[in-house]
């Protein structure tokens, strides 16, 4: 079911200094910031030679980010995402063999402007995991 990891993302409290710590310190290429209001958060994706690195940001107070980072306040890593061909068989197969899609169970369109799914970390050893349809 899993294809290749699509990004790992790292929830921060200041999405501007760790943009400038990717580009500047480590001399990484970095989108511009993207505002996703549907999902809470702006992100910025380090672009890596193999995959990608997402760093989050809450976007308002209500933004799941948020309370990750009242627990984790200098940030850490968030989740990771991995690519599936079809996400509704994906979801469909989680569903029937007991694993926890979050929110409604429907796929939301991601960062990339694909469909994506979240499931329970507590069902896969304390990550939370991303899926998106390539």
């Amino acid at each position: 079911m899993l294809g290749r990891v699509n990004h790992i993302a790292i929830a921060v409290p200041d999405l501007t200094a760790a943009t400038a710590s990717y580009r500047d310190t480590l001399g990484a290429k970095v989108s511009q910031a993207q505002a996703l209001p549907e999902h809470g958060v702006t992100v910025v994706f380090v672009e890596l030679e193999n995959t990608k690195v997402e760093l989050l940001e809450p976007l308002g107070d209500a933004s799941p980010i948020a309370a990750f980072l009242e627990k984790n306040p200098s940030g850490g890593m968030h989740h990771i995402c991995y690519e599936v061909a079809d996400i509704l068989a994906a979801r469909d197969q989680l569903s029937a063999s007991g694993a926890r899609v979050l929110g409604s169970g429907d796929p939301k369109i991601g960062a990339h402007g694909k469909p994506v799914l979240f499931l329970h970390p507590k069902d896969f050893f304390g990550t939370l995991i991303e899926l998106e349809q390539v």
